[in-house]
């Protein structure tokens, strides 16, 4: 076998085809050795909707070709119904999308310049379905390399939370409409008028699908990998970051996939050798290591690393964006962090302390307790993150502990238990653990949140009895943070967490009884206890910036009705691909507002504008989602509008009206 420090020439195929069984031929970019006719390599498959022709090429760029000279092929397919490829998309993670990608890798090995192995690599979407297809275990399937997914698809990704619908669920629904609905590219696709006019006909309305299933039903365990771990025989590293919304898959993964290593840094939803915050790692070094090892059997010592990586962050003040974390990277060598010790903290009336007390305290947050929360899943590099905690505080119930007689590392997922009353039938309730600086400003380190009804599991939620005691028990999100000597801990506990998670049905308050969190405190890290080589990357994706990029967010408040809003705006500028010419632009508008008195003047309102140009072709797409609700239903509405020429050739109205199932 080629060892993989040979550098070998490539060529690549921007519109390599590969026909399905039913006649739909997907449209792939191949990067493979000039020679791999004479010397077979290895397939490193990355499977995505997300448009390989203008929407992943800068990402692409840094990556594929890098492996690519080292003895692989690196096939990075549009899926069926998206970018460049034929056919239709459903849905997300359909039992279609998961036999295509087996019937690709099931050709693709077959091919005289493979040599029968592959592996596939993916981040979000492409790091959810190469679980997913692992777990069918198509045999040419070795490896994955997953970044940034989950294993659980109802309780651990963009739809609900602790049972509680995430905003999320309309925002990237919203983000979908616009990213599924646009044109092949006329300059790959001589039907590209054709293809864009059937996929706008057909494309779906995700968000109300999604929506119809508010329980963990079929449709989610479907996908969700942690239903039988056993089932994938592939080797799995899991890669994520700390200030992603997918915190908890990669330990997951280590303690319920055999032979599973991961690593987790201080990243944002990115491949960490170009993710921020920094300190970034030479991934592609790591991620060779594994691709040697399990396609290419070059003994790499992959299987005596450690299996769990992770930077401890220092606790540092609230930012709403941060360029770099400081930490240290600690190792350990058997599982994630089940084995971890616990410290267990009580609630009490004089605080948050390690022997018990009375306890008895009320909390009955207004409706826009949230508001520095930041976003569920930070990606667009704005002003992104949680906030200083100190408003929302205002607005919980607040237990402060001692004054922290040394640093102090937390590593792992801390559990919280309630004794509590509600006075209503359903109710919801938020925890975060925050760092209290010494002149109070207030970092959030990690948050859970529950619906109540969802006390007993996810599969069959039962109101509660007003007036009746509950007891129930929660983890909050995984995390490595060092809180330092002489600061303080808090927990606060609200009854609503907007606009990360839609309101209960009616105002409700939550008696506290008893309360208790068990803290990982895993030892202090004295040094870097691992390490790894520095970020590399092929050369970046060459574009003519036509408009520069920009993002806001900001908070508004109407005086004279007192509805509290948030709006963001991604601007994600214009640019000419420099090699075969195509400009594209983005820019996205989501606004969410709420009445701090009343859960039902919730709503969201999501716009995207996209847009393609090349030659004399200019096409447009305008897509408007929005969501409200009543005590007993759901609504939204959505609408697209296509523009050749600026002119209108389509448009399409969408509207649903949906049950609330207790959430």
């Amino acid at each position: 076998m080629t060892a993989s420090n040979a550098l070998r020439e490539i060529e690549e195929d921007p519109d390599f085809g590969i026909v399905l069984k039913d006649g739909c031929r997907l449209s792939a970019r191949l990067w493979r050795p000039t020679d791999a006719q004479d010397d077979p390599v290895p397939v490193i498959l990355e499977y995505l909707p997300y448009r390989k022709r203008d929407g992943t090429c800068a990402r692409d760029a840094l990556t594929h070709p890098w492996f690519a000279e080292r003895g692989y092929a690196c096939l990075r397919v549009d899926m069926r119904g998206n970018g460049d490829s034929e056919g239709l998309m459903a849905d997300e993670y359909t039992p279609q999308e998961l036999s295509d990608a087996v019937e690709v890798i099931e050709q693709i090995a077959a091919a005289p310049w493979c040599n029968g192995r592959v592996g596939m690599m993916g981040i979000s979407w492409g790091g959810f379905n190469g679980l997913q297809v692992a777990a069918l275990a198509p045999d040419p399937l070795k490896a994955v390399i997953t970044l940034c997914s989950t294993v659980d698809r109802y309780n651990d990704d963009i739809h609900y939370k602790g049972g509680c619908l995430l905003n999320e669920n309309l925002g990237w629904g919203a983000t979908m409409w616009a990213y599924s609905s646009r044109a092949p590219d006329p300059a790959l696709r001589s039907d590209w008028r054709e293809m864009w006019l059937n996929r706008l006909e057909n494309e779906p309305f995700l968000p109300a699908a999604w929506l119809r299933h508010q329980r963990r039903d079929a449709y989610w365990r479907h996908g969700s990998v942690i239903e039988d771990y056993s089932a994938i025989k592939a080797k799995v590293l899991a890669i994520g970051g700390w200030g992603d919304a997918y915190k908890n898959a990669v330990p997951q993964l280590v303690e319920g996939v055999e032979g599973a290593k991961g690593i987790v840094g201080p990243w944002v939803h990115k491949y960490p050798h170009f993710a921020v915050p920094e300190p970034r790692i030479g991934f592609l070094q790591e991620a060779l290591r594994w691709w040697d090892q399990w396609l290419k059997d070059v003994d790499t010592g992959v299987s005596e690393d450690p299996d769990y990586r992770a930077y401890v962050m220092d606790g540092v003040r609230p930012r709403r964006w941060y360029t770099e974390r400081a930490g240290r990277w600690v190792a350990e060598e058997y599982g994630a962090t089940s084995h971890i010790p616990h410290r267990t903290l009580h609630l009490t009336n004089v605080g948050l302390s390690d022997g018990s007390g009375p306890l008895r305290a009320s909390v009955n947050s207004p409706q826009d307790c949230g508001g520095e929360a930041g976003e569920y899943c930070a990606i667009w590099l704005g002003p992104e993150m949680p906030g200083d905690q100190r408003r929302d505080d205002m607005f919980s119930a607040t237990f402060d502990s001692a004054p922290a007689e040394t640093d102090t590392d937390i590593f792992g997922a801390p559990r919280m238990t309630l004794r509590l009353t509600p006075d209503k039938a359903q109710a919801q309730v938020a925890v975060r653990l925050n760092h209290v600086h010494p002149d109070g400003a207030t970092t959030r380190i990690t948050y859970g949140v529950l619906n109540l009804c969802h006390r007993d599991g996810h599969e069959a939620p039962t109101p509660m009895t007003p007036g009746e005691p509950i007891r129930v028990s929660f983890h909050l999100d995984h995390i490595a943070y060092r809180l330092p000597k002489g600061h303080q801990l808090r927990v606060a506990i609200s009854t609503s967490y907007w606009p990360l998670i839609w309101p209960a049905p009616e105002v409700a308050g939550l008696q506290l009884h008893s309360g208790s969190m068990n803290l990982p405190v895993r030892r202090t890290a004295t040094r870097d206890e691992c390490s790894f080589a520095p970020p590399t990357s092929a050369p970046p994706w060459q574009a003519e910036i036509l408009r520069e990029g920009a993002n806001t967010r900001r908070r508004e408040v109407d005086m004279k009705t007192g509805i509290v809003a948030l709006v963001i705006e991604d601007d994600f500028g214009k640019r000419r691909d420099a090699d075969h010419g195509l400009i594209t632009g983005s820019i996205a508008r989501e606004r969410w507002e709420i009445h701090p008195e009343d859960p039902l003047s919730a709503r969201g309102k999501c716009h995207w504008t996209t847009e393609q140009e090349r030659n004399d072709i200019r096409l447009r797409t305008e897509t408007h989602s929005e969501m409200w609700c009543d005590e007993t239903h759901f609504y939204l509405s959505a609408r697209i509008e296509a523009y050749e020429n600026d002119v209108l050739v389509y448009e399409r109205d969408e509207s649903e009206q949906i049950e609330r199932d207790l959430i």
